[in-house]
C-alpha cells in the first residue's frame, strides 16, 4: 500500500508527462507510479520512444502491472505532433486527468546578445509554444467534465540558466512569480 498522502485521489487517473525520457520527467513518472501502484495510467511522451519503453519496463518492475504505461513519441516543438497526440491515443488513455508540461531544452551556450536566432527559435518552439499547444490539446477533455470541468496542469520550469548568487533569492522569486502568473492566465 502506498504511503503517499492523498494517493487514493490518483486511483484510476490518466496522467500525461511530456519530456518523460530523462531528468525531472522521468522522475515524475516514477513518483506518480509509486504514489498509486494500485492503479493509474501513465502516458510517457518524449522524442526518444526507445528510452520511454525502457522506463516503462523499469516502472513495471518496481511497482507491478496495475500501473498501465503507454510510451508515446512526441516532439512538443511540432504543432502537428501535438495536434495528433490526443486523437492517436488508444481510447483507454484519452480521458486525461493530469497534464505535466515538462518538456524543455536549452540550445547552445551563448549568452545574450550572442544567442543564435536558430537556437532561440528551437527553444521557444519547445519551451513556450509546445507548452501552450499541449495545454490547448488537453483542455477540451477537462472542459467536457461535469460541473464546469476538471483536471490538473503542472507546468515545470527551470532556472538552470540563471547564474548562481547565494545571497540573492530574487531570481527564484521572480521565476516563481512569473510561473504563477502564467498558470493563472
Amino acid at each position: 500500500m502506498s504511503t503517499y498522502p492523498g494517493s487514493s485521489r490518483l486511483l484510476g487517473k490518466t496522467i500525461v508527462i511530456t519530456g518523460a525520457s530523462s531528468g525531472i520527467g522521468r522522475s515524475t513518472a516514477f513518483e506518480f507510479a509509486r504514489a498509486c501502484p494500485q492503479g493509474l495510467k501513465l502516458v510517457l511522451a518524449a522524442r526518444r520512444v526507445d528510452t520511454l519503453q525502457d522506463i516503462a519496463k523499469e516502472i513495471t518492475s518496481e511497482v507491478g502491472d496495475a500501473v498501465k504505461i503507454l510510451p508515446v513519441r512526441l516532439d512538443v516543438s511540432s504543432s502537428e505532433d501535438i495536434r495528433q497526440f490526443v486523437p492517436n491515443l488508444p481510447e483507454e488513455f484519452r480521458d486525461i486527468d493530469v497534464l505535466v508540461n515538462n518538456a524543455g531544452l536549452v540550445k547552445g551556450v551563448a549568452r545574450a546578445p550572442d544567442i543564435a536566432e536558430e537556437d532561440i527559435g528551437i527553444m521557444m518552439a519547445t519551451n513556450v509554444t509546445g507548452l501552450i499547444n499541449m495545454t490547448q490539446a488537453v483542455l477540451p477533455i477537462f472542459r467536457k467534465r461535469a460541473n464546469g470541468g476538471s483536471g490538473d496542469i503542472i507546468n515545470v520550469g527551470s532556472i538552470a540558466g540563471i547564474p548562481e548568487n547565494r545571497h540573492d533569492s530574487s531570481p527564484v522569486l521572480k521565476c516563481k512569480t512569473n510561473q504563477i502568473n502564467c498558470d493563472r492566465a
